[in-house]
């Protein structure tokens, strides 16, 4: 009886020291929800469709601040005139999986659908992987009203030129593909051009990719952590780059039925 009792005790320790264990912070290990793009890029085009005007939030570089992230998620779901919310990047500081996670269960908290660009520290170690998983492929599009989306990866830098980042054959079948569901264009990134992580040998290129959509209202980025609004190729094509989520400041579009668009920076 005495041996029965103290194998179960035994038995009991070995489990609670396994809990204890604290697995690598690169191990990859995915619980909870994935696909988290494809699944809100549904939504955003279902209750996007037939609208002539189209409101969304531009917020970027949530890495570490997960504070001003929540408050960030608070103070959107007090509105009520918002269609849904991009993440330009640098959900993570150091790619981990627990920081996706982190960020992953507070953004779901959003009453309204999101999208998340790769950003270059969410490429560091294996971030890629735990991205894919997560939140989908580095490059995607969507359609919500009369605009369309291109979401892309340009942290070239991360990639060490062994990777197309730019992708130019994805961007050049965006340019092809649904033609007639949409009459005006929007680009997004992380890492605009000029900066030290894109492709600075073919920015020029990249822009004229991007003008080669039908009629480019404006392009989105994050990652310079500061409010910027540039033409950045003195062509009149302005980019908008937000700053981290830490300054609890984010950007409002409004695209109107006409050809014009309406912004503003929001505190919260």
């Amino acid at each position: 009886m005495k041996k029965a009792v103290l194998i179960f005790a035994l038995i009991c320790l070995i489990f609670q020291a396994c809990e204890m264990i604290e697995y690598h912070p690169y191990d990859g290990k995915i619980t909870g929800k994935t696909g988290i793009n494809n699944k809100n890029i549904a939504r955003i085009e279902s209750a996007c469709a037939g609208k002539t005007t189209i409101r969304f939030i531009l917020m970027s570089d949530t890495q570490r601040h997960y504070d001003e992230t929540k408050a960030f998620v608070k103070s959107i779901n007090r509105r009520n005139d918002i269609d849904f919310v991009i993440h330009s990047g640098d959900i993570t500081d150091f790619g981990l999986t627990k920081e996706f996670l982190w960020i992953r269960d507070i953004m779901e908290k959003l009453t309204v659908p999101y999208v998340v660009l790769l950003g270059n520290h969410d490429c560091l170690a294996n971030g890629i992987q735990v991205f894919n998983e997560v939140f989908g492929e580095e490059n995607f599009s969507f359609i919500a009203g009369n605009t369309k989306f291109v979401c892309l990866n340009t942290n070239a830098f991360e990639f060490d030129y062994s990777h197309p980042v730019p992708y130019f054959h994805f961007i050049e079948q965006e340019i092809k593909s649904r033609q007639g569901e949409y009459s005006k264009t929007v680009v997004a990134m992380h890492a605009p051009p000029f900066s030290e992580q894109f492709d600075n040998n073919v920015a020029n290129v990249f822009q004229q990719y991007i003008k080669a959509f039908p009629n480019p209202q404006f392009c989105l980025n994050g990652h310079e952590h500061n409010l910027k609004v540039l033409e950045r190729f003195d062509d009149g094509l302005l980019y908008y780059g937000v700053p981290d989520i830490a300054k609890r400041k984010y950007f409002l579009f409004t695209l109107n039925p006409d050809d014009t668009y309406d912004y503003e920076v929001v505190e919260f």
